[in-house]
This record gives C-alpha cells, sequence and structure tokens, in this order.
C-alpha cells in the first residue's frame, strides 16, 4: 500500500466514525463512504482540501457516462460530508440537486398479484411476497422482520428503523395471521420472522428472485420489480378511497408530494374518459 492509499483508508475510517456517531444508516455509511473515495483515488491530492472545480468537473464526469441525477446528488451530499463535517474545510461549490426525472410507478393489478402468489410453491416465500403488498413494505423492512414486531392484537407492524432510520407502524393483514403465527411459534421475540434454512436472515436477494420467476411464470410483460409490490399497495388503497395521509403514514413517507406521485396513476377522471378512436 502506498502513502496516497494509506491517508485515503485513514480518511475513509475517521468519515466511517463521523458518520456512526451522526447515526447515519449502514448504507447510507456505505454509499458515502464509496463515493468520497471513488473520487479521492482519481484525485489524491483533494484529501485534505477540496477543490471546487475539480469536484465540478468530476460531478459533470458523471453525468457524461450517463449515471442517474439521484447517483449524482448522492455522490455531492458525500463529498460536502466529507469536507464539510470531517474535515471542517467547507466546500464553496454553487452547485444544486440536479432535477430528477419524474417516473410513474409499476403497479400490478389485483388479478396479477394473485397469479404471482399462486406460482410461489414455497409457503414461507409466498409469505413474504403477499405481506410486502399487503402490509407496502420495502424487500428490506421483510427480511429484517423479527417476531416482536408483528402485535397480532392490535393488527399492525411496527417498523423499527425503517428507511430514514425511522419507525413506522403498517397494516398486519388479517389474511396473513394464522401464517405469520406460525412462522413465529416457538421462536424467541428478537428472532427473524423469515429466517433462512441455516438460521438467520434471508438476503433480499433470495426473495427479490423468487419474485421475479413468478412473474415470468405467470407471464407478467410488466417491467415489475419487488418494490412494484409496495406501490401496489399505495395504489390500491387510494383506488378504494383511503386518505392520503395515512397511506403517506403508513409508507413512512417525509413529504406528501412523494405519496401524491400514487394519485396520477388512480386518476379515476383519466379512467373514465374514452379514446375518440
Amino acid at each position: 500500500m502506498n502513502i496516497a492509499e494509506d491517508k485515503i483508508k485513514q480518511s475513509m475510517q475517521k468519515m466511517s466514525e463521523t458518520l456512526c456517531l451522526r447515526n447515519y444508516s449502514r448504507k447510507t455509511r456505505e454509499a458515502y463512504i464509496r463515493c468520497v473515495r471513488i473520487f479521492l483515488e482519481k484525485n489524491p491530492s483533494e484529501l485534505e482540501t477540496p477543490n471546487n472545480e475539480l469536484i465540478n468537473q468530476f460531478l459533470l464526469e458523471l453525468f457524461y457516462h450517463n449515471k442517474a441525477s439521484q447517483t449524482v446528488s448522492q455522490y455531492f451530499h458525500a463529498l460536502r460530508f466529507y469536507y464539510d463535517v470531517v474535515l471542517c474545510t467547507p466546500m464553496t461549490l454553487n452547485w444544486r440537486t440536479p432535477k430528477r426525472r419524474q417516473r410513474l410507478p409499476t403497479v400490478l393489478s389485483h388479478d396479477e398479484i394473485k397469479r404471482v402468489l399462486c406460482a410461489v410453491t414455497n409457503r414461507k416465500h409466498r409469505t413474504m411476497i403477499a405481506l410486502a403488498y399487503g402490509a407496502g413494505l420495502r424487500v428490506s423492512e421483510v427480511v429484517s422482520l423479527r417476531v416482536y414486531d408483528c402485535d397480532f392484537d392490535s393488527g399492525f407492524i411496527h417498523l423499527k428503523s425503517a428507511k430514514g432510520n425511522k419507525d413506522r407502524l403498517t397494516l398486519l393483514p388479517e389474511k396473513l395471521s394464522e401464517d405469520l403465527h406460525r412462522l413465529a411459534h416457538g421462536k424467541p421475540g428478537s428472532a427473524f420472522l423469515f429466517e433462512s434454512e441455516r438460521g438467520g436472515r434471508l438476503t433480499t436477494t433470495t426473495i427479490q428472485k423468487v419474485f421475479t420467476r413468478a412473474l415470468r411464470k405467470v407471464t407478467v410483460v410488466k417491467p415489475a420489480t419487488f418494490h412494484s409490490l409496495r406501490h401496489s399497495f399505495a395504489t390500491h388503497l387510494l383506488e378504494r378511497g383511503t386518505d392520503i395521509r395515512y397511506v403517506q403514514e403508513l409508507l413512512g413517507h417525509a413529504n406528501i408530494r412523494t405519496t401524491q406521485l400514487y394519485t396520477h396513476v388512480t386518476n379515476p377522471t383519466l379512467k373514465n374518459i374514452r379514446s375518440p378512436l
């Protein structure tokens, strides 16, 4: 290891410790450190003092390489944290977060979800997919569920330290109560609800692959991902007339504008319009 590599390693260790003290989530810590390391390996002379021109050029190159706007934003915020917080040498770059492309979420119909569930033969995997839809959970939240998170008496799931390090309550579907009781039976409260065959938590990749295979099996041609189950949960609640503020709370959105994206999919006025053709 040369001197520059050793200094970068030390700086990343200091940054990791600072992020921990600021209570950033594990995923954010890993992402920020990766972004800053890539920048410093390319620009080792900027290890201690920010060069706004170089940083600006680096961000532009990310765009030139077709990186998504949210990815470029992550690099910028990671670098700003490194210089402003870790080194206390603030960046003075006049740079605004790029405008994100507004995409409508991919939503599965009730029939498509039923077909997908029928295509999954493993009972545990089927319950995981059904719960993601019935409670509006992210894949990371499904695999991280512990026995004590399920309140069967109240009919709620208590998600702890979810995205943004926030707790929230969401629905525990009554139709899944029996299956969840069976999975929880005999386990201590701290145990993972959906354990792997070897014990411990299932990986997100495992259940994502199961879902993708089921989509292919029932020939769903939409560009759906596991996260589409969460989109479908929100959309179907709004279609049933649930107040958007309650949907926002169940999803854990900090800003209601994020939840309002689903109103573009559920707009009944648009659905009642007939083409003149």
